[in-house]
């Protein structure tokens, strides 16, 4: 069968939902029994986000096989939930490496390097890389940014040869947009959205879908208007307010027709009715009333949270396991150190302290993991959080007051973290870490054993630093249990503590795997204890 290619492109503004947007259509897709792929091209120079700070960037995005990807890519697996490889994302950085290698190399014979064919050339070479590596019916590919980006060009440029080479029938543009409001009189406007079409028209590209987006119901005078101004269909322009609910996005596309409408688009037959009950009774359940039990996070970036995006999800998802509402309360762990922002952990179910870099606010973090110890409150540590806890735990029950982590304090006398042997020579920063999915095997008897029920799982990672072997034994004296060690034993792979109602931390990222119909055992563990703490 022929691949089919569906485009996403964003205009007037970036941030503008359009992952969301391709990652539910690829759920409606699927659930008609197509076999569906995701593919996100990142315009920026960085070769890919490791090295970026999640102010810039937001969270970066684990996969199996190790790839730091854009968050989007977790938009994606959780709603089509479909395990992602490092061929769904690529970026400029990467593009341009490749090509300069190869250059260097003599592969175009003395030729002249330009952006056509050569640029365009190898973002076509990774996108038909992605298309056969999965042997996808349908691909779906969403360009960062937004049109009129001088940085998105060549992609888009791409994507029109693209088109041209595999058959105008098996592509479909989708073109997801803003349409602003005037404050003074309440009045949306239609103009910007015009003018981004234009400027795709403008390069070979005509939307043959136009997703409008809005924080208002759209009225569907605007959606002719578009359709007259943009040149396209009156059914294919689908108004989309903005959702209160994230996970209502599918069921309220299927329920305006797109998954349909594109199926006929691409000239294909659905294999199978699409099953949304799941969908419907996820979404009734957020939307019932239930009881509210409070998170403290406890970070470094939290003036954005989509440097948490993840986590954020991974507790919705526990919540709806435990039947409670999660209300999360945003703390700078830097305020931790100056006093302030105590009474917002003070006043918490559970403290959860999320992973980072970095020496900033790192105290704040220790001190948190100490209050979460010392007053007996549900704890859960990503990571970092998880070496924060050890710190705490050297510093303040086995009384070595120096203890840290040689990440912050490289002549510390007792460093609790140290760095991995294999990774003492490694000068560059980018892509260097301990990262994807390894094995853990289960201390049987141990909390973090009774919440997976089995003997063994793979967890995602992304640090370099790790539990120093040196102080194992006096921890475990202590009662701290090394509850998930790596399969031969060396690595700390789970910490908890044998007389605490539910205090875990985590080496891996555990946030990476939970779904919306499969929350992660780590976070329903953490809920249910925050909830009978709560009295819930």
């Amino acid at each position: 069968m022929t691949t089919k290619y569906l485009f996403f492109t964003g205009g007037v503004v970036s941030s503008v939902g359009k992952g969301v947007t391709a990652a539910a259509l690829g759920l409606l897709l699927k659930e008609r029994g197509f076999k569906v792929t995701v593919q996100k091209l990142d315009p920026y120079i960085n070769v890919d986000p490791g090295t970026m700070s999640p102010y810039q960037h937001g969270e970066v995005y684990v996969l199996d096989d190790g790839a730091e990807t854009d968050l989007d890519l977790g938009h994606y697996e959780r709603f089509i939930d479909n395990r992602l490889t490092r061929v769904s994302n690529f970026t400029t950085g990467q593009v341009y490496a490749e090509t300069i290698a190869k250059e260097r190399r003599g592969d175009f014979l003395g030729g002249t390097i330009q952006v056509i064919p050569h640029i365009t050339n190898e973002i076509k070479r990774r996108i038909g890389l992605a298309a056969k590596e999965t042997s996808a019916e349908i691909m779906i590919l969403e360009v960062g940014g937004t049109v009129g980006d001088i940085e998105s060009q060549p992609f888009l440029e791409a994507l029109r040869q693209l088109r041209n080479e595999v058959g105008r029938e098996n592509c479909l543009f989708v073109h997801v947009t803003w349409l602003p409001t005037i404050g003074a009189t309440g009045e949306i406007k239609t103009k910007p959205t015009q003018h981004s079409v234009a400027a795709l028209r403008s390069i070979g590209i005509s939307p043959n879908l136009i997703i409008a987006r809005a924080d208002q119901e759209i009225d569907q005078s605007l959606c002719d208007k578009i359709a007259l101004f943009c040149d396209v269909d009156k059914d294919s322009v689908i108004p989309m307010k903005t959702a209160d609910v994230l996970y209502e996005v599918p069921l309220l596309l299927e329920n305006m027709g797109v998954g349909e409408l594109v199926v006929n688009k691409l000239g294909l037959k659905a294999v199978r009715q699409p099953d949304m009950k799941p969908w419907k009774k996820l979404v009734e359940h957020v939307r019932k009333p239930k009881p509210s039990v409070k998170v403290a996070l406890v970070g470094k970036y939290v003036e954005l949270q989509d440097a948490y995006m993840s986590v954020r999800e991974a507790l919705k998802h526990a919540a709806l396991a435990n039947d409670v509402e999660v209300e999360i309360s945003w703390v700078h762990s830097a305020d931790l150190e100056k006093e302030k922002g105590w009474d917002i952990v003070k006043e918490a179910d559970a403290v959860l302290v999320p992973g980072g870099f970095g020496s900033r606010g790192i105290e704040g973090k220790v001190l948190a993991a100490r209050y979460a110890r010392e007053k007996k409150v549900p704890y859960l540590g990503l990571c970092l959080g998880m070496q924060v806890m050890c710190i705490d735990f050297a510093r303040n029950v086995l009384g070595l007051e120096e203890a840290n982590s040689s990440e912050f304090d490289r002549g510390t006398k007792y460093p609790i973290i140290d760095l991995m042997i294999d990774q003492r020579s490694i000068t560059d920063m980018g892509g260097t870490m301990r990262l994807g999915l390894y094995p853990c095997l289960l201390q049987p008897g141990t909390k973090a054993a009774a919440a997976y029920g089995v003997p063994e799982v793979e967890e995602r990672h992304r640090h370099r630093f790790e539990f120093n072997n040196a102080f194992r034994a006096d921890f475990e004296k202590h009662n701290m249990v090394f509850s998930g060690l790596s399969p031969d034993g060396r690595l700390v792979e789970i910490v908890e503590l044998a007389d605490h109602p539910y205090m875990m931390g985590s080496q891996f990222h555990p946030e990476f795997l939970s779904r919306p119909m499969n929350p992660h055992p780590l976070f329903v563990g953490l809920l249910k204890a925050a909830k009978e703490r709560a009295g819930k």
